[in-house]
């Protein structure tokens, strides 16, 4: 059975790890194990920890998207990561693989989201309605394999499924992602949305920490690593000057 996760960083007050699709970050009606419950088994086994291990969880994933999740090992290392993405002093970005090539090849994209917490779908409105969360994400169009096209995201708000429903209410579900109007499952039941990128100063440390997770191990994943370009951009980091 392939791990759930694999570790990228860590230290005394951070783990940063990839996770695999289709693993749960918490725990849900069908009592599969979870992401977090795996990564407290490995802190135990490799610090030899004696009684319960504590892990705070920053920030989630859905069960079908893959890559970077970053945990706290320690109360204050969460009180004061969750201050970050408060802020938004963290840049997370995102690979995601549509079908569709979106009409302008970058901009920001604003929405009101409705979460319907009984069928747990996400519904897009152009304005604020009642109940709605604003969402907003910056995406790029960086290129073109076998008819198929990879677009980088950097959210800006934290919404859930906000990245899926967005892309899809542009026109460009995600390759996999039934939910918002993809035609067609992947094989392995995954979506082809995946955490790449995480930049942020360390809380406690104080140092700048990039962290990036490597691409699903698949054919179709891999063959678009040769679009990649490096862009770490300064100037949604100004708390760094």
């Amino acid at each position: 059975m392939k791990k759930p996760f694999r570790v990228i960083y860590e230290d005394n007050h951070l783990i940063i790890v990839n996770k695999r699709s289709g693993v749960l970050v918490h725990g849900d009606k069908t009592g599969d194990k979870t992401l977090e419950e795996a990564v407290k088994e490995y802190i135990k086994e490799a610090y030899n920890k004696p009684g319960a291990v504590y892990l705070g969880t920053v920030h989630r994933l859905d069960r079908p998207v893959s890559g970077l999740i970053i945990f706290a090992r320690t109360s204050k290392a969460l009180e004061r990561m969750n201050e970050l993405f408060r802020k938004r002093h963290i840049q997370k970005t995102y690979w995601a693989i549509t079908r569709n090539k979106p009409r302008i090849k970058k901009g920001r994209l604003t929405h009101w989201l409705v979460k319907d917490q009984d069928r747990n779908v996400v519904t897009a409105h152009d304005e604020e309605v009642p109940n709605s969360k604003k969402a907003e994400l910056d995406y790029r169009y960086i290129g073109t394999i076998n008819k198929h096209h990879l677009i980088e995201v950097e959210p800006i708000t934290g919404r859930s499924h906000q990245i899926r429903v967005q892309l899809a209410s542009m026109g460009c579900p995600i390759r996999g992602d039934l939910k918002y109007g993809y035609p067609r499952p992947n094989p392995d039941a995954s979506i082809n949305l995946h955490s790449r990128r995480a930049y942020f100063i360390h809380p406690v440390k104080k140092e700048p920490v990039l962290c990036k997770a490597p691409l699903p191990e698949n054919a179709f994943w891999e063959e678009f690593l040769q679009l990649e370009t490096e862009d770490i951009k300064d100037d949604t980091m100004k708390f760094l000057h």
